[in-house]
């Protein structure tokens, strides 16, 4: 089968001077990660591709890889959940839309079977990293601006549900959990710039490492509690990680985050243990209180040509 498939194979690993875990990750096995970044809809110009040549985070993931002793394999296709899963340790999304229906760029889509094979994966003991627009990926059934019992089930293993974004704006992410793999570089709290995600549908039983503070927030989505912006759960045996983190590109340049990533992977590898106790009753109580949303403004239709006479 014919796949637009990068396999990378990257040996040895580089000390990572952001992170004082690498003296415990010495004898670790190399792991093999499986970069997602299909999308149906939008495509974040991390993702974007220019013909064949890696995209702009996917060059990144390979030079992560390289350091920290993974292997990785970049892909568009969504057949790949069709084929042998077990030769991945870690599933890395980037991804956007339903992945079970065509996309205009060409990219095969995941069956519904795949998706099925996929959170079953997890569930199992494979690892899973989410970024940004990989929790709008699938949807849950109702409102937007409602939070829903019966989830789809990728939105119930991600434990988080895209609502809406406003306006790209500096705003504080505060650490929650301060002895989590990687978040050491960011203090207690930071500041970024970015477009920042307003979500729902939170698991209650995840560990929220950042909190997103609203404070000071312009845009109505934002007008409500502090709520997660990375977190780290348990999905039956396998280790979820997802950070909002990722839409702008100078994000995946910034130390500080790379050093955040860098340790949700070595968690959701299995490199690192790290007590992920549900904490967000303690921290984010208020996180799933979301304000009633203006209704989406209808998108102009694309003027047509006009035929000549």
């Amino acid at each position: 089968m014919k796949r637009r498939n990068f396999l990378l194979t990257l040996g040895g690993a580089a000390a990572c001077t952001a992170l004082a875990r690498r003296p415990l990750l010495a004898q670790a096995k190399k792991g093999r990660v499986l970069y997602f970044t299909r999308s149906v809809g939008f495509e974040h110009s991390p993702v974007k591709r220019d013909g064949s040549e890696l995209a702009f985070s996917e060059k990144i993931m390979v030079e992560w890889g390289k350091e920290a002793g993974w292997d990785v394999e970049c892909s568009k296709d969504g057949r790949v959940f069709d084929e042998d899963l077990n030769k991945y340790d870690v599933f890395a999304f980037y991804t956007c839309g339903d992945l079970t229906r065509e996309d205009k760029y060409g990219n095969p889509p995941m069956s519904p079977d795949g998706k099925k094979r996929f959170v079953d994966a997890i569930a199992a003991g494979k690892g899973y990293v989410g970024f940004h627009s990989a929790s709008d990926t699938f949807h849950s059934a109702g409102p937007r601006d409602e939070v829903q019992t019966e989830l789809d089930p990728y939105v119930a293993m991600v434990g988080g549900e895209f609502i809406v974004h406003g306006r790209q704006q500096e705003a504080t992410i505060r650490v929650t959990s301060p002895k989590f793999p990687g978040v050491q570089a960011i203090g207690g709290a930071s500041r970024f710039m970015e477009e920042w995600y307003a979500m729902k549908n939170f698991a209650q039983d995840m560990h929220v490492i950042l909190l997103q503070e609203t404070e000071g927030m312009v845009d109505a989505c934002y007008q409500r509690p502090p709520f997660p912006a990375t977190w780290a759960r348990m999905h039956g045996k396998g280790r979820v990680y997802y950070t909002s983190f990722g839409h702008r590109e100078d994000i995946w340049t910034n130390p500080k985050v790379k050093s955040l990533v860098l340790g949700g992977f070595d968690w959701a590898l299995g490199r690192v243990d790290a007590d992920v106790t549900p904490n967000i009753a303690q921290v984010a109580a208020q996180a799933n209180e979301i304000p009633k949303l203006p209704p989406r403004q209808p998108q102009p239709k694309p003027k047509q040509a006009k035929q000549p006479a």
